[in-house]
């Protein structure tokens, strides 16, 4: 897979993600974005808003993601906020930088989820 592919689909995964919690979409910040695979590592710097994708080591990241390839591509596929945070909460994908940064995040994803599980509790 070529790096152009790569890349479109992590602007890809941004953009659903961002969909899905619009409060995210004006948060300005970097970070990067570890893609393992088998034996090989990948590391892209991604700007958001944006997204701005480079591959390259991201010396000014505030957040580091680290994601196994093939964990990605099945979020890619079928990765809603949900499947998300159950990869984060089971250490599949792994976060590390500012608490506080990460603690917003999170506050975040789980409002949109409560507020998406009461609208569909409301259409019923």
């Amino acid at each position: 897979m070529s790096t152009a592919d790569t890349k479109a689909q992590i602007e890809t995964a941004v953009k659903n993600f961002q969909r899905e919690v619009p409060a995210l979409e004006r948060l300005k910040l970097v970070f990067e974005l570890e893609l393992r695979g088998r034996g090989d590592i990948q590391l892209f710097r991604v700007e958001v808003p944006g997204p701005k994708i480079t591959r390259d080591i991201a010396s000014d990241a505030k957040v580091r993601l680290s994601i196994p390839r093939t964990e990605f591509n099945e979020l890619l596929k079928d990765g809603t906020i949900r499947h998300w945070r159950e990869c984060f909460e089971s250490g599949h994908v792994k976060a590390s930088g500012p608490p506080e940064i990460i603690k917003l995040i999170a506050n975040v994803v789980m409002k949109q989820e409560e507020r998406t599980r009461t609208r569909r509790l409301k259409t019923r």
